[in-house]
C-alpha cells in the first residue's frame, strides 16, 4: 500500500492511515510480531533468530534489527513493573489478591559480562511459587511468577514487594525464602518484602551454597571429615562443626587452603541460625512440602543466553533481555507491550480530527452543473482598460 502525507492547519505533517493503526514513527511492523521477535531472541542469538525468520516466514530483518526490537519491547516490561511499584507507593491500602496458606520465595543474583572492561551486570532474580505439582517423578513449581533486572537492589526488593501484593494478599500467610545470604539477598530484605504478613518470615541458608563452600574449603573428594561435617551440619550439631572442621584444619600447611577453611567457617558460623529445615519450624507443614533449593536451576533461563560465547552486554542491553524472559516466563509481555503501544486519549482525538480532514479531502468532485452564459455591459471605448478586461473573459 501506499502512504498519503497530509499536514494539518498547523502545518504538522501526518500520515493518517499509520496514526489510525497505531504505527510509531519508524515501526514496519505491528506489536504482535515485533513481541513474537522478542520472545524467539530470548531464547536464541539475535543472528540466529534473524535467520531463522527469514528461512521461515515472510519476515526478513537484520540482527541489528532484532536488537532494537529486544530492546522496545523489554523498556515496555520495564516500563510496566516501574508503573506497578509506583501504584503501590501512592496507593492507600493495599490491593486485593490471591490468598494461599504458604508461599515460597527464593532470590540470588548472577552475572554476565559488560562491554567495558572488566566490568560485568548482576542480575537480580527472584521466583515465587505456591508449592508443588509431581507429575510421575516429575516435580515442578506452582504457579511460579519471576523477577529478574539488573537495576539496584533497592529497585529489585521495590518490584519484589508491588508484585507479590498485586498477586497475594498475605495477611494469614507463611511466607518461607530461602537464599545464600550474600550482600542484597539478606533475611532482613525478605523480612520487608513480605513485610505485610502477620507472621515472622522464615529464611533459611541456601544448602546448594552450604555443600559447595564445603567442598571449596575440603576439595571434591569423599573423605571422612566433610561426612562429619555434613552430619554436625544436618543435625545443626556446632560443637561437632567445631571439632571436626579443627580437626581437619591442623592437618593443613598450605597457608591457601587454610584461608578457604577459615573463610567457610566464617560464612557458617555468621549464617549458623539460618541452617534449617523450614518444615521443622512450622506446626503443620503442608502434605507434599519439600525443601527449597530451585533457584540454582532457573538461573538456567539467564546463564545459558546471556552467559555463552563470550556474550558481553551494555546495562540498556541487558536490562531489556532480562525483562523480555520475566514477561516471556510470566506471560505479561504481550499485555505489557500493547499497553505501551496504545495512544493515550488527547492522541487518540488528534489522530481523529486527522482521519475527519482526510475523508474530507478526499471527497469526489460534485457533478458540474453547468455554466451560465452572459455578458458585461461596455460604456466604453473597446480600447480602453474596461473594454480589455471584457475581452479577456471571452
Amino acid at each position: 500500500f501506499t502512504h498519503t502525507l497530509m499536514y494539518d492547519l498547523e502545518g504538522n505533517a501526518h500520515y493518517p492511515f499509520d496514526e489510525w493503526i497505531g504505527f510509531k514513527k519508524y515501526q514496519r511492523r505491528s506489536p504482535f510480531v515485533e513481541v513474537k521477535v522478542a520472545e524467539m531472541a530470548a531464547e536464541s542469538t539475535y543472528r540466529e533468530t534473524a535467520h531463522i525468520l527469514k528461512e521461515w516466514t515472510a519476515v526478513d530483518i537484520s540482527h541489528t534489527t532484532v536488537g532494537s526490537i529486544v530492546r522496545k519491547v523489554g523498556e515496555a516490561q520495564a516500563k510496566a513493573d516501574e508503573e506497578m511499584v509506583t501504584e503501590l507507593e501512592d496507593s492507600a491500602e493495599l490491593p486485593e489478591g490471591k490468598k494461599v496458606d504458604y508461599l515460597y520465595a527464593e532470590a540470588d543474583g548472577v552475572f554476565v559480562r559488560g562491554t567495558e572492561k572488566k566490568k560485568s551486570h548482576e542480575v537480580s532474580h527472584a521466583i515465587l511459587y505456591e508449592g508443588w505439582d509431581t507429575n510421575g517423578k516429575r516435580v515442578s513449581l506452582r504457579n511460579p511468577i519471576a523477577i529478574m533486572t539488573t537495576r539496584p537492589t533497592v529497585n529489585f526488593w521495590n518490584e519484589v514487594q508491588a508484585l507479590t501484593a498485586h498477586h497475594y494478599s498475605l495477611e494469614k500467610t507463611q511466607v518461607v525464602t530461602n537464599s545464600d545470604g550474600g550482600a542484597g539477598y539478606t533475611a532482613e530484605k525478605f523480612q520487608e518484602a513480605f513485610s505485610q504478613s502477620e507472621y515472622p518470615v522464615i529464611n533459611q541458608l541456601d544448602a546448594y551454597h552450604v555443600f559447595q563452600g564445603l567442598n571449596r574449603a575440603l576439595g571434591a573428594a569423599n573423605s571422612e571429615y566433610k561426612a562429619e561435617i555434613r552430619k554436625a551440619l544436618k543435625e545443626h550439631d556446632l560443637d561437632h562443626f567445631n571439632l571436626w572442621l579443627d580437626t581437619y584444619e591442623s592437618t593443613l600447611e598450605d597457608a591457601k587452603k587454610i584461608d578457604k577453611v577459615r573463610a567457610f567457617r566464617s560464612y557458617i558460623l555468621n549464617n549458623w541460625d539460618r541452617i534449617i529445615d523450614w518444615r521443622e519450624c512450622v506446626d503443620n507443614p503442608p502434605e507434599n512440602a519439600r525443601s527449597l533449593g530451585a533457584m540454582e536451576s532457573n538461573q538456567r533461563h539467564i546463564t545459558y543466553r546471556m552467559k555463552k560465547r563470550g556474550m558481553h552486554w551494555s546495562s540498556d542491553g541487558a536490562e531489556a533481555m532480562v525483562k523480555v524472559k520475566q514477561g516471556k516466563l510470566n506471560g505479561t509481555l504481550r499485555e505489557a507491550y500493547l499497553k505501551d503501544s496504545h495512544r493515550s486519549a488527547r492522541k487518540q482525538r488528534e489522530v481523529k480530527k486527522v482521519v475527519r480532514m482526510s475523508t474530507y479531502l478526499h471527497e469526489p468532485n460534485r457533478p458540474s452543473i453547468g455554466a451560465k452564459q452572459g455578458s458585461i455591459v461596455v460604456y466604453a471605448a473597446h480600447s480602453s482598460a474596461i473594454g480589455n478586461l471584457v475581452k479577456s473573459f471571452r
